[in-house]
């Protein structure tokens, strides 16, 4: 090994030996050490009664979990190096991705939103994943596992972003300021133009993230996948092109996804006879509702139930039969001191006879 710190050969030679130094002394210890940070934020959350400590240590060992699972399945797959369990694994993602956004993600949820979301995740990760880790990084034949899986992870992740922010924005626009929308659609506009302003809004509010990160790279932050390269080896200008090359599969991916799960919600939503139909707004936290209307109604099946139901019936009846035998006596009472009456044949008086 050369001993000019200044040469470029020594530079990625170090490069080499930390990257590979840093795979075999990392532990469960050196975890549990990282662990410790997690820890702190859930001190300063129950310090502050933030609220959050409880949600933030269930979700960093979900990712303890998620991670050695994940880790222990790409092995085997990476050694196996077969394309159909790699198509396996990209639609697996997608499957997943789409459950964590319809089922946790979003605060409210629209009819059909599962098909939806599961076409627009596959129909932009897949593709943008194949056309960029074959041509843009020249990897051939594209499904290379060690390749192909990372990528279509990263294109995942991102696009769950995106559609949960616009998902969560037009539902809240048409559930907080519906007549907005109404107006226009009163005055003959379609339903395109008349949410063409929710849909912008939408989308560039789930958009920018993705702008912001790239107007930062590399001059105020490194990304993951720029570092993660360098100490895997590579030279510094392969992982900066490496980096610039994904970012980009993501906005791309991250638009595409986006675009079609804002138009197919505004779609079901405002319907083709241009009716706004909240009805078809689903709130996630109603499945807790319906259970307990469940177990109410449940109660009182049996024997005390019936008796229950019996009781209430009679006492419905005979309270019905008092009113009306009160009502009676009221309504006779007042005619009496108003001088009017009734005959034995229960002809009416004349009022001034």
């Amino acid at each position: 090994m050369p001993s000019d710190p200044l040469s470029s050969h020594y530079f990625l030679t170090r490069l080499t030996e930390t990257g590979t130094s840093l795979q075999k002394n990392l532990s469960w210890h050196n975890v549990l050490i990282a662990f410790a940070f997690i820890s702190f934020n859930a001190l300063v959350s129950w310090v502050l009664e933030i609220g959050i400590g409880k949600s933030l240590l269930i979700s960093a060992v979900r990712c303890i979990v998620q991670l050695t699972l994940v880790a222990t399945i790409l092995q085997q797959v990476f050694m196996a190096e077969n394309k159909w369990i790699v198509a396996g694994i990209a639609i697996l993602l997608n499957v997943l991705g789409t459950m964590e956004v319809v089922v946790n993600k979003v605060k409210c949820r629209y009819e059909y939103m599962l098909p939806s979301v599961l076409i627009a995740m596959l129909g932009s990760t897949i593709p943008i994943s194949i056309i960029g880790t074959r041509y843009a990084m020249a990897v051939d034949p594209f499904w290379e596992p060690m390749q192909y899986i990372p990528i279509v992870g990263m294109l995942c992740g991102a696009t769950i972003s995106g559609i949960t922010v616009s998902t969560n924005y037009i539902l809240k626009e048409f559930q907080e300021n519906r007549d907005k929308v109404e107006i226009y659609l009163a005055f003959g506009a379609s339903r395109i133009e008349a949410c063409k302003p929710i849909a912008i809004a939408a989308l560039r509010l789930a958009l920018t993230p993705t702008i912001n990160s790239m107007s930062v790279l590399g001059i105020i932050a490194i990304p993951g996948m720029m570092t993660g390269a360098i100490l895997g080896g590579s030279s510094v200008q392969q992982a900066a092109r490496l980096q610039m090359i994904i970012i980009f599969m993501i906005s791309s991916s991250t638009t595409l996804a986006t675009v079609f799960t804002t138009f197919s919600c505004i779609a079901v939503i405002v319907d083709a006879k241009h009716r706004i139909r909240c009805d078809r707004i689903i709130d996630n936290s109603s499945s807790a509702h319906l259970s307990k209307k469940r177990s109410s109604s449940s109660f009182g099946s049996g024997k005390e139930g019936r008796r229950g139901k019996s009781l209430k019936r009679e006492r419905g009846f005979f309270g019905r039969m008092v009113e009306r035998v009160g009502r009676g006596r009221v309504g006779k009472q007042i005619m009496k001191e108003d001088g009017v009456g009734f005959t034995k044949q229960s002809e009416r008086r004349p009022l001034l006879g």
